[in-house]
């Protein structure tokens, strides 16, 4: 509002999943739609547009309707076609009394246009994004659209503002306050390389006390336009929560298959320099994890659309192989083998016991629909009642499945969401217990997953528990995790937490055999109690 000796209008609520983030924002958008900064004056603003994933429109139309009782008319462009949209938006700009819009991100960035022109100056004058890390580029043609809008008063909603590296952080302050910390050159030459540089273990003194200086300059600038509270918080309302990793071994015929993809010459390509494109290898080494029968179906599937085509047949030679090296079917009339993966038979004893010892419910998230077609499979084989969200599910659809989840009076047993279609904005608290069934590279899917159950409502003692496979590439992805997790410290200007050689995490393609777990071993504090060491690691996810 300018009442601060700062230059910027945006600003940045950062609090942790499940403290209210949307409705401290319906509050803050209908002060300035009510009351200007002089007594009697106008309103601050007369239009406010509210920009967000897809999944999350009907949610931000139902919460200001809850809210309001429907004192604020608003446009909610979900599922529409494009007449449609065009109508809502033509509507939203040409009617007083439809004060807020509220838009997903693609459906902005394909019709900015419109609220450009003659509507320049009117179309907008309060900016609400939720679920802003997605502007963590600022080259992306969403994040072009949005900085285009004529409207400087900006409030980014983002449980998790650090995600994968500073220049994502940045990319977001920037949006919010352009030029708060620079050009992104002065930036990098004066902020990323001291930080990074003191983030090594064979840092010297020098580099972190001169690393030191510069987050603390940084922490100053930021911590003027940002707000961010903990999950310590709802602590004192919520059940207590315990955050486990679950260190899955592989089973036999998991190890045979891996070492055969190591040995592969796709690998040795790979190791040699000869090959760079390591992604096909990186996600079949990523399947097998979760089960063999995901690495023969995909391979099998590549197989026939290059053989459709005409090409090579090396996925078709890798489905017979992993087909091959699979055990016999052993009878018992189950197609889903979870004895054939360490992760996938934990997931199974654990839903097994759940069932027949009590009312607990659990929710089950994966990268891979692939994954959770086996797992729903699983559900079905052992009369298991369970409901699926992924991309394919519609907006209504999902606000019929989430309700009849959290009813107790129902029998839904599991919930499988697809983290990257439902891992944001959800309100699971039907389910008490959660599964990461595998790891994502960005530690933010995660934390936004796992906040799924553990969130206002909850009656419930939660539980979350992270499979990993040790050894693995899974173990890898999970120790660049806690890597990139210690620069949230920088962020909130706190000492930071046990950080990992870079040089430790480059060598994926290798399976350590023989080890509880990979991770632990190569946490380097000088203590070697496991459960201490990861406390201190994940204690933003632990109360």
């Amino acid at each position: 509002m300018g009442l601060r000796n700062f230059p910027g209008s945006g600003c940045i609520l950062a609090d942790d999943m499940g403290l209210g983030k949307t409705l401290q924002s319906i509050a803050v958008m209908w002060t300035l739609l009510k009351q200007g900064t002089a007594r009697g004056g106008p309103p601050v603003a007369k239009r406010c547009v509210v920009v967000c994933p897809t999944s999350l429109v009907s949610n931000w139309e139902a919460e200001l309707d809850k809210w309001l009782k429907g004192a604020c008319k608003c446009v909610a462009l979900s599922e529409t076609s494009r007449d449609q949209v065009i109508s809502g938006i033509n509507l939203y700009l040409s009617s007083p009394i439809y004060k807020v819009l509220i838009v997903s991100y693609e459906t902005f960035r394909m019709h900015a246009a419109r609220f450009g022109g003659a509507h320049a100056n009117t179309s907008c004058d309060l900016l609400v994004c939720d679920e802003a890390h997605r502007l963590k580029n600022g080259d992306t043609a969403t994040s072009k659209a949005l900085a285009g809008l004529k409207c400087r008063r900006r409030v980014l909603l983002s449980g998790t503002p650090m995600q994968n590296d500073l220049e994502e952080f940045y990319a977001m302050v920037d949006f919010a306050n352009p030029g708060a910390l620079g050009d992104q050159t002065h930036f990098r030459r004066h902020f990323l390389s001291a930080i990074t540089a003191a983030r090594e273990p064979d840092a010297t003194d020098g580099q972190r006390a001169k690393a030191q200086k510069v987050q603390n300059e940084m922490s100053t600038l930021v911590n003027e336009f940002i707000l961010r509270r903990t999950n310590t918080l709802n602590a004192k309302h919520l059940p207590p929560k315990l955050v486990q990793v679950v260190a899955c071994r592989l089973t036999d015929v998991q190890r045979r298959i891996y070492q055969h993809l190591l040995d592969s010459k796709e690998i040795r390509h790979i190791l040699n320099g000869k090959q760079t494109n390591i992604l096909s290898s990186i996600g079949s080494m990523q399947k097998l994890c979760n089960h063999p029968k995901l690495l023969e179906a995909g391979a099998a599937a590549a197989a026939g659309a290059k053989r459709g085509a005409g090409g090579p047949s090396m996925a078709e030679h890798l489905a017979e192989e992993v087909a091959s090296m699979l055990p016999a079917e052993s009878g018992r009339g189950r197609s889903v083998h979870p004895e054939w993966s360490g992760k996938m038979e934990t997931l199974f004893r654990l839903m097994q016991g759940m069932r027949k010892s009590g009312d607990d419910r659990i929710v089950v998230v994966s990268n891979y629909t692939s994954a959770l077609d086996l797992i729903g499979r699983m559900c079905q084989e052992n009369h298991w009642p369970y409901c699926r969200l992924d991309g394919s599910t519609g907006g209504k659809k999902r606000k019929l499945m989430v309700a009849q989840f959290n009813d107790q009076k129902t029998d839904n047993f599991a919930f499988l969401l697809s983290s990257k279609a439902g891992g944001c904005g959800l309100n699971l608290i039907g389910g008490n217990r959660l599964v990461l069934f595998d790891p994502d590279w960005n530690p933010a899917v995660d934390k936004q997953a796992a906040a799924r159950v553990w969130r206002d409502g909850q009656r419930k003692r939660c539980y979350v528990y992270r499979f990993i496979s040790t050894g693995t590439i899974e173990e890898k992805i999970f120790q660049r995790q806690l890597s990139k997790e210690g620069l949230q410290s920088v962020v909130e200007d706190q000492a930071e937490v046990n950080s990992l050689s870079s040089k430790d995490l480059r060598n994926l393609f290798k399976l350590r055999d023989g080890t509880p777990c990979d991770t632990h071993d190569k946490l380097r504090c000088g203590r070697c109690d496991m459960v201490q060491q990861l406390q201190q690691l994940l204690a933003d996810l632990r109360v």
